[in-house]
Formats: C-alpha cells, sequence, structure tokens
C-alpha cells in the first residue's frame, strides 16, 4: 500500500528538523572552542572534523546500522530500522559540517576581539556569546547547511532506517523507490518538493542577509 504524502514530508520534516538542532548544540560549541584554541592544540581535533564532512553518508550510516544492530554493541535500544535511529545517523553527518563552519567563522573574525571583550570584562560565556552575534550571518548559513545536507541524505537514510512504509519512509527513500518502480510521477513530486525546500532555505538566507544593517551591533 502507497503510504500519503504528507505522511512521507512530514517524517522527513522531523527527521531533518531534529538531526539539524542536535547538530547544531554540538557542533556550534565545538566548532566555537576549536577556533579559540591555539594552532597546536586544535589540529588533531580539525583534521576528524575536516575529515567527518567528507566521508559519505552511506558509510556514516553502514557504521551506525552496525553499532544498533541488533547483535552490535547498542543492539539491546531497538533503534535501527527507527526514525530515532536516522536521526542519530543524520546527526552524525550535519555535526561536522556545522563545526566545521562554525569554525571558519569565529577565526575569520578579528583576531584581537577576544582580548578586547576580556579587556572589558566579559566572562567565559559572555565572550562566547558576543562572538556568535559577531558571526551570526555564517552560523545561519551553516544550520541552514546542516539542514540541507540532513533532509536531503539517502544513502544512510536507507541502511539505518529502511525505508519501511509507514515507519521510516522518507522523501529521498521515496524518491528512489518509486523510480525503481517506474513511478516518476511521484518521484518528481517528491524531487520538486526537495526543491522547493532549498529555495526556501536559501531564500530565507538572502533575506537575513539583506536585513544585516538593520541588526543591532551593540
Amino acid at each position: 500500500m502507497v503510504e500519503p504524502l504528507y505522511e512521507v514530508l512530514s517524517r522527513s520534516a522531523v527527521v531533518s528538523l531534529s538531526a539539524t538542532a542536535i547538530a547544531m548544540v554540538i557542533g556550534i560549541p565545538l566548532g566555537t572552542t576549536l577556533a579559540l584554541w591555539r594552532a597546536g592544540r586544535r589540529w588533531l581535533l580539525t583534521a576528524v572534523v575536516n575529515t567527518g564532512m567528507a566521508v559519505p553518508t552511506v558509510v556514516v550510516g553502514l557504521v551506525v546500522a552496525m553499532v544498533l544492530w541488533r547483535s552490535g554493541p547498542l543492539g539491546h535500544l531497538g533503534l535501527i530500522y527507527t526514525v530515532r535511529g536516522m536521526i542519530i545517523a543524520q546527526v552524525l553527518i550535519a555535526t561536522p559540517l556545522i563545526t566545521g563552519i562554525t569554525m571558519a567563522a569565529v577565526r575569520q573574525l578579528p583576531p584581537e576581539l577576544p582580548d578586547q571583550l576580556r579587556a572589558l570584562g566579559a566572562n567565559r560565556g559572555q565572550l562566547v556569546v558576543r562572538l556568535w552575534l559577531e558571526a551570526r550571518l555564517p552560523l545561519l548559513a551553516a544550520a541552514m547547511a546542516g539542514f540541507g545536507h540532513a533532509i536531503s541524505e539517502v544513502g544512510s537514510a536507507s541502511i539505518v532506517g529502511g525505508n519501511i512504509h509507514g515507519h521510516t519512509q522518507v522523501m529521498t527513500t521515496a524518491i528512489v523507490e518509486n523510480v525503481g518502480r517506474g513511478d516518476f510521477d511521484a518521484a518528481i513530486f517528491y524531487g520538486a518538493v526537495l526543491l522547493g525546500l532549498a529555495f526556501a532555505v536559501n531564500a530565507l538566507l538572502v533575506s537575513v542577509q539583506h536585513r544585516r544593517t538593520a541588526w543591532p551591533r551593540d
């Protein structure tokens, strides 16, 4: 039986938005920390982050599936072929991207800014918040990139989720399935929705960039 389109769309949104939110909570602080560390201390973690950005998503899905498999280390949690398992995989995919963009954004700020903020009496938390405000547009771009990467991902979604109708099927896996069946109308519909989401994300970013001068800088 064909699953209603709105269920596939809503499941895709839930998985991708949840994964992006979690990846931001991990990636933005981590990227900021790496940017503020001295070069000698951060090289290894930076290499790990850069490698994570380049790892094929199907490899991430394979690793997550092995860990969550019934005979795997976390198999007792019953997360394989579930929405929660798919979120875990997409978090691992989006986090390196958000971390890398955040690290680059903070490092592009004036190098004397942290010292100036400390001289004005800012504590660690206040310093970090101010840096985030100064780098708000790149951080927004990082969030958008993470979401776009998550919602367009197909490799790990197929492996970890299994593309089960009514349970774990999302837009990308539905496209692959419908093309395999020769149902190009449904595949084109899902593809059009993904393109629409990509356009909406980029339109939001451009809109925020155009309003930048209206945002307070103090």
